[in-house]
């Protein structure tokens, strides 16, 4: 318990000292990146000064329970937040960095605060008409990119649950997408479906998949 108080506590700390230089300013982070069905999804997040939201951390390192339940404790909290997309044709015709950059992009001008400053999670900024600083592992040391990461998680979680719905013999609402030896069976078995990224299926062709 106290080590967890300790790491919610430093990404808070994060953020507190990037306010000192800018009062405003939003996290932002993506999530989907890796799997081979669904759109890219992003958030951006600027929490207000002084709040601390126990738990919070690196969606990664949290259970979906228990991302779920602190994804209602930031948009409740936050005092700006805003989920975006790229969609899978968007993700084919300018590669997944470039499309995840773009969902980066939508969450941060769909944000009802403008931010003084973007926050970003990895190396590499989005295009925005503010200033941008880029934080590898900013998920698990900034606060506001921990509660963007939660939020794109959540919605990229909800958005293959209703895959899942579509397309039940894939199995989206357990794997999310991502290339599980039950998701490469079923797509042995069925072939692509239109949520399939046909860049993402190099090893399922090289196989000889229809």
């Amino acid at each position: 318990m106290a080590r967890a108080l300790k790491i919610y506590q430093e990404l808070f700390d994060f953020d507190a000292e990037v306010r000192m230089h800018f009062p405003v300013f939003c996290g932002v982070d993506e999530a989907g990146r890796g799997p081979l069905a669904g759109d890219v999804y992003a958030a951006a997040v600027i929490l207000p000064p002084d709040l601390v939201i126990p738990g919070l951390n690196d969606s990664k390192k949290l259970s979906e329970a228990r991302r779920e339940e602190l994804a209602v404790e930031v948009k409740k909290h936050a005092a700006a937040f805003c989920i975006a997309h790229a969609t899978v044709g968007e993700i084919e015709r300018l590669n997944i960095l470039q499309a995840a950059l773009l969902a980066m992009h939508r969450a941060v001008e769909g944000l009802e605060i403008q931010p003084e400053f973007v926050l970003a999670d990895g190396n590499q900024p989005p295009v925005v008409p503010v200033p941008v600083g880029t934080v590898v592992h900013g998920d698990a040391k900034s606060a506001s990119i921990a509660a963007a990461s939660v939020l794109a998680k959540t919605a990229r979680d909800a958005a293959l649950r209703e895959l899942d719905a579509l397309y039940p013999e894939y199995g989206f609402a357990a794997h999310k997408g991502y290339g599980t030896k039950a998701h490469y069976a079923a797509l042995e078995q069925y072939g692509p479906c239109p949520a399939h990224r046909p860049s993402f299926l190099k090893k399922f062709y090289e196989r000889g998949g229809r």
